[in-house]
């Protein structure tokens, strides 16, 4: 339908700015939440990961929560990696998963992961880090 006052609508082809799709993965309300009241600050560091592998947890129990958490942790993961490891970036994959990709073209499943660490605390998120950095 043509309604020429409204003009016409195109959709754009392709992906939104990089910048802001990570800005939007790294929001991770829940996992910020929690760190914070658990006094532990995030700020996109690898120690802030060491911190966040300290935590009691307690979300174990409710499992709406457990899911909700592993995710935001998997994406803050991600954010980190994304952040402070030099070729690393954030990509979509077609069925809308995001995954974090080095220069070299390794792929890292960083949600699934942070499923893992909030279902059973291993592997620890400071350790998938590190394995990360050092590709």
């Amino acid at each position: 339908m043509n309604i020429p006052f409204l003009g016409h609508r195109r959709q754009k082809v392709g992906f939104p700015d990089p910048a802001g799709i990570a800005d939007l993965l790294a929001e991770c309300e829940l996992l910020r939440s929690q760190a914070s009241r658990a006094g532990v600050r995030l700020d996109d560091t690898a120690a802030s990961l060491e911190a966040l592998d300290q935590l009691l947890p307690r979300w174990r129990d409710d499992e709406e929560t457990l899911t909700w958490l592993g995710n935001d942790a998997g994406l803050y993961l991600g954010s980190v990696i994304v952040r402070t490891v030099p070729g690393a970036a954030w990509e979509i994959r077609p069925d809308g998963q995001p995954v974090v990709r080095l220069d070299s073209g390794r792929e890292f499943d960083v949600v699934e992961s942070g499923h893992e660490w909030a279902a059973y605390g291993v592997p620890e998120l400071s350790q998938l880090y590190a394995e990360v950095a050092e590709s």
